[in-house]
């Protein structure tokens, strides 16, 4: 609509926008009724749908028939690059990958999104970074935060001890830069309970970041 007066236009809702997941839910509710007239296994979140089959004979037969019933019916186009036939295990559906465990299958994280879940928490704690703590912190839980709510359903206790551990190494980088003087470092280290001792011996390992951050008395 321009200045109150509706206009053609060829163009779609913007990819990723609010409205897209919404129209979509609209125009494809009549596929989630032709796939359960058809008594096959699926799920849909908007446009990304997986439908389960039990041979690759039968899921590229399927995989044919319903994008000639989508191109038909709907009058949508099917995206041939990103519909595929693939087994449960080298599947991502919205950042899930999947597992058998125990004869059941079980979703995870995948690993493109620990990856990029590492990069933005190793963006956070760069220590050229010229940050108040306090932000840094407040940074680093809502991204936290956001990703753990998000995969809470999947297989992940193991990947997050992982990942806190090279976490707590790099803010403790982050710290010891920002203490900055050998006086103000043995001052912290003494304030959270290091030996004197213990201090004496990490604080003389000056600026070589990665051994600090891994002695006894900077963890």
């Amino acid at each position: 609509m321009v200045k109150g007066e509706y206009q053609k236009t060829e163009l779609g809702t913007p990819q990723g926008g609010n409205l897209s997941p919404l129209l979509s839910n609209i125009m494809l509710n009549e596929l989630d009724k032709e796939l359960e007239a058809r008594g096959l296994n699926f799920v849909r979140y908007a446009d990304d749908c997986i439908i389960a089959v039990g041979s690759s004979a039968a899921a590229n037969r399927v995989l044919n028939t319903v994008t000639k019933w989508i191109e038909r019916k709907l009058g949508l186009k099917v995206n041939a690059t990103k519909s595929k036939v693939t087994r449960p295990t080298r599947l991502n559906y919205l950042g899930f990958g999947f597992v058998k465990m125990d004869g059941r299958w079980e979703c995870r994280p995948y690993e493109d999104s620990v990856r990029k879940f590492k990069a933005k928490l190793k963006r956070l704690t760069r220590r050229s970074w010229s940050i108040d703590m306090d932000t840094r912190i407040q940074m680093l839980n809502a991204v936290i935060r956001g990703w753990v709510n998000y995969f809470r359903i999947g297989k992940m206790k193991s990947k997050l001890g992982e990942i806190d551990g090279h976490l707590r190494t790099r803010m403790r980088i982050v710290i010891w830069k920002q203490w900055k003087t050998s006086e103000k470092r043995f001052w912290g280290l003494r304030k959270l309970g290091v030996p004197q001792w213990m201090a004496k011996k990490t604080v003389g390992f000056g600026d070589h970041y990665q051994a600090v951050a891994k002695t006894g008395g900077a963890s």
